[in-house]
């Protein structure tokens, strides 16, 4: 069986060690195994980036920069085998991970404006011959710990903007879809990028303990579930490190009566049901305002899903594909008989989907009425194909619920009323607003987070805030008195 090992210092290594196997879910069946990194491995990448950030932390942004455009175009060229991967072990259909490869390299893009990025302000004169300017240097080393979901595009939410910043990266990445991960880690050192300033070390909690603790690792990236994210916050912050860790969601679309509802219906297919609702993007709630709008929402959605396709990654004819692994099945299929049983209405029930392989992780797309506040499949992140609806009077009512929820990641309001959009996207307590867009995704240049228990920390990930994030400010005051002049001590403040 195929063994996937690390990347250390530009070499992929297999040493001895345990291991785990990697499914592929659209067959039940394991394809191949991956190393689980010891605390000696992920030391000795930690080892080999230390000893080459001083030379790439001095390496001019320009010269970064060229890496990450050679890096983009080995990126497009090996598109097709990357999507293969992310198929292969993630289960996405060609379409969607396709999309998921795109919006990574966006952010190459982005990360390809360094020299304008840092270069920093200068303030000439600021007093009697001095000048004044700040310089954005970089950290050190710094690590990211990356989630199934988005095996390509997470990671490339970190590592380039860090790595052209001058920082070195030790990247994570979950160990049940690792080999699309370490494919575009080896494209980047293809593209010129020095041994050691990128390493991939596949492992388990023993890993990501390591970095979380390890004193020459300066700041941690995560994105995950909630109580991971707040562990490793948490835990980051004890040890004196820099940590933004993006947790869960319950993303909630509010369709009001005067919605276009055939629209709304489409956007919320596609956002409940896409990448089988593992996205913590994903609309899983849709509240709909009136019975009238919630029973037309409702019966347009049921007749809509009739024509879902769910099934295995290698036929691009299917919408979405199945669940990461058999127990995040059993636990989504948990959700849906626990609505069942909390007095929802099963309107679609996506169970045992008819699909060519029976041992694959599918479940099909669930539609769920009548929910309410309290019930676990509300008040819970499902992560799976389900979409539940919960009817309110009006659209505070509506506002009240998504603002008493715990999470805050993404939201949208399907309406044709311009007054009540800038109500809702001005007062709405999440972080990511969409007006008749169902998944508010920032684009490459601006920045992505949530707010109350979806985000801990202070920046979001990638364009600007992820400049900040992997950039200390440094400031200079600078003098140069004239030959011969001296001058008394000052005991008053400057000014």
């Amino acid at each position: 069986m195929n063994l996937i090992g690390h990347l250390i210092n530009g070499a992929v290594v297999t040493p001895e060690g345990r291991r785990q196997p990697v499914y592929n879910p659209s067959a039940g069946t394991a394809h191949a195994e991956v190393l689980l990194a010891s605390t000696a491995t992920v030391e000795e990448a930690i080892a080999n980036a230390k000893a080459a950030f001083p030379a790439w932390r001095n390496t001019p942004a320009a010269k970064r920069a060229r890496i990450m455009f050679r890096f983009k175009e080995l990126l497009e060229a090996n598109a097709d085998e990357i999507v293969r991967l992310i198929g292969l072990e993630h289960g996405k259909i060609a379409h969607d991970a396709m999309g998921e490869l795109q919006r990574g390299i966006e952010n190459i893009e982005y990360a390809c404006y360094a020299p304008e990025l840092l270069k920093g302000e200068h303030s000439k004169n600021v007093g009697p011959g001095i000048d004044s300017w700040s310089e954005m240097q970089p950290l050190g080393v710094v690590a990211g710990i990356t989630p199934f979901n988005f095996p390509a595009m997470v990671p490339l939410w970190m590592y380039p903007l860090a790595i052209v910043s001058g920082n070195c990266f030790i990247l994570k990445p979950s160990e049940r879809d690792p080999s699309s991960t370490l494919l575009i880690a080896e494209l980047l050192h293809q593209a010129g990028l020095p041994a050691g300033v990128l390493n991939v070390v596949n492992g388990d909690k023993e890993a990501v303990d390591t970095l979380l603790t390890h004193p020459d690792i300066e700041a941690v990236s995560f994105v995950g579930s909630t109580p991971i994210a707040e562990y490793v916050y948490q835990t980051a912050s004890a040890h004196g490190k820099r940590c933004q860790a993006l947790g869960g969601a319950k993303n909630h679309a509010i369709v009001m009566p005067d919605a276009d509802m055939d629209n709304a219906v489409e956007a919320l297919t596609g956002a409940a049901f896409g990448s089988s609702g593992e996205r913590c993007m994903a609309i899983s709630v849709a509240v709909a305002v009136g019975d009238e709008a919630a029973d037309a929402l409702v019966a347009k959605l049921s007749q809509r899903m009739q024509s879902l396709k769910v099934g295995a990654y290698s036929d691009s004819s299917n919408d979405f594909g199945p669940l990461i692994t058999a127990a995040h099945k059993a636990k989504v299929e948990g959700y849906i008989q626990s609505a069942e049983e909390d007095g929802a209405v099963i309107v679609v029930d996506g169970r045992n989907p008819a699909v060519g392989d029976a041992n694959g992780f599918f479940v099909g797309g669930t539609l769920i009425d009548q929910v309410k506040p309290g019930m676990r499949c509300y008040e819970e992140e499902i992560f799976g194909p389900v979409l539940v609806v919960v009817r309110v009077d009006s659209m505070q009512a509506a506002m009240d619920l998504i603002d008493a929820h715990e999470y805050g990641n993404g939201t949208c309001l399907f309406t044709r009323d311009g007054e009540a959009a800038r109500y809702f996207s001005d007062n709405i307590k999440v972080g990511m607003v969409g007006i008749n867009v169902p998944l508010p995704v920032p684009v490459s240049y601006h920045s992505f987070g949530g707010w109350k228990r979806s985000l801990f920390g202070d920046l979001f990930a990638y364009g600007p805030d992820g400049v900040r994030f992997y950039t200390r400010r440094k400031t200079i005051t600078q003098r140069w008195p004239s030959s011969g002049v001296r001058e008394g001590a000052q005991f008053s403040f400057p000014s």
